[in-house]
């Protein structure tokens, strides 16, 4: 299984193909999904372990959004995976034109049959939005045949990174940069990571897949399977752990290694440390803290089998430098979009929650001081879908993205 929940095979498609979808997504001639905004009450009395929730979809009608983020203001921004991004400012939904060339070609299955995974992705606003304006996101980028480095198929994509500003007046992104772009780049399709954090002092790190390959994640001249680190303007972050490192080639954009498919990556409010969750294979999904210059196995570690065959995979679920996962959910999950709570309740202050794709839940998970996981609570269950991501909107409420064709945006506000 991939990230998604299932095999995602190699497919071939010509170049023009993959110039006709990236034109496409860069474009607003995109047919509309039909956004909604009004309230919809979904369920008034969810009960939890420790207080009861009012869910209520604030946004629907969205085509596999990816991503939500709110501007200082209160407006949101949400992504959808075809490639448009949304302006929602109370009732009034702006898809806003001035992407880049974003490869969005889908196969004939979905991205939860084994299909195309790509597309836009995460979106985050800069730390310091009021003062400089720039929004940043993620997103598949097309490339052509001398860019690849494996299986040589017609056109391949990178994970990239993008930032611009908004014009809401023009319904338009201005100063549009691309800041980092994948290479060398892959067949299309999967894994791409995808999230991003600001830790401070001007740097950002994010995540990219293994792209289906696994012998990138270990191998240092690649920037598959990493953790990136760069300054928010784009470069190498000059403290980066193998910049200058024998043999001279290592990627100096590189923070860590030995990851499968992060979807989740957050701030602990407290100690600064960044989480992140991972895909495991055929089992073995995992939680762990991100350290500098630190090793996370995959494949040469693993905690899920083969697909195909149920074999092991690498050397078993431990061996000499490489850090062991806080938590390990042993049956898929497909962990996806995560933040540390700060709201009103109490019991929940600081607990992290994740969101699940495959078991279509919400796990809420306690840590105490040493990092250690005591205790799990699984909500949602059957309740709303697919959850791609998860976040805390600036009036302390969490929010839940669903990853659906018709997916949608729900507020869970516990009871006062």
């Amino acid at each position: 299984m991939t990230s998604q929940g299932n095999p995602s095979p190699i497919r071939k498609k010509s170049l023009s193909q993959a110039i006709f979808g990236a034109m496409l997504a860069s474009s607003v001639g995109l047919a509309n999904a039909d956004v909604t905004t009004d309230e919809e009450s979904v369920e008034t009395d969810y009960e939890t372990e420790e207080t009861n929730l009012t869910i209520t979809k604030i946004v629907g009608g969205l085509e596999h959004p990816w991503a939500v983020a709110w501007l200082p203001d209160g407006r949101m921004l949400v992504t959808e995976r075809p490639g448009r991004l949304q302006l929602i400012d109370g009732d009034d939904v702006i898809e806003l034109s001035g992407l880049p060339q974003t490869d969005i070609d889908e196969d004939d299955e979905s991205a939860t049959e084994g299909g195309n995974q790509g597309g836009l992705l995460d979106v985050v606003i800069h730390p310091d939005y009021e003062n400089n304006g720039w929004i940043y996101f993620t997103y598949s980028s097309p490339g052509d045949p001398r860019a690849f480095s494996t299986y040589e198929p017609d056109y391949g994509t990178g994970l990239a990174v993008g930032r611009a500003r908004i014009d809401a007046d023009d319904g338009e992104l201005t100063d549009v940069e691309t800041i980092y772009s994948q290479v060398p780049r892959t067949h299309p399709g999967a894994h791409y990571g995808s999230r991003i954090v600001f830790p401070g002092d001007g740097e950002m790190i994010f995540s990219i897949g293994d792209r289906n390959v696994q012998n990138l994640p270990q191998d240092l001249t690649n920037p598959g399977g990493k953790m990136i680190r760069l300054l928010e303007d784009g470069g190498a972050h000059p403290d980066n752990p193998f910049v200058g490192v024998e043999p001279g080639n290592l990627r100096p954009e590189i923070y860590s290694f030995g990851h499968r498919n992060n979807q989740g990556l957050t701030i602990h409010p407290e100690t600064g440390d960044i989480w992140a969750v991972d895909h495991g294979p055929n089992g073995g999904d995992l939680l762990y803290k991100v350290e500098e210059g630190a090793n996370y196995g995959w494949p040469m570690v693993a905690h899920g089998t083969e697909y195909s065959t149920d074999a092991h995979i690498g050397l078993g679920t431990e061996a000499p430098g490489v850090v062991a996962p806080t938590h390990v959910w042993e049956e898929s999950m497909a962990p996806s979009g995560m933040v540390f709570y700060t709201g009103d309740v109490d019991e929940w202050q600081n607990n992290l929650f994740v969101g699940s794709l495959r078991r279509e839940q919400l796990h809420r998970l306690v840590l105490d001081e040493d990092n250690e996981v005591t205790h799990e609570e699984v909500l949602l269950e059957d309740t709303l879908g697919r959850i791609r991501d998860v976040r805390q909107g600036p009036d302390g409420m969490l929010y839940v993205v669903t990853d659906e064709e018709d997916g949608g945006v729900y507020r869970l506000e516990p009871e006062s």
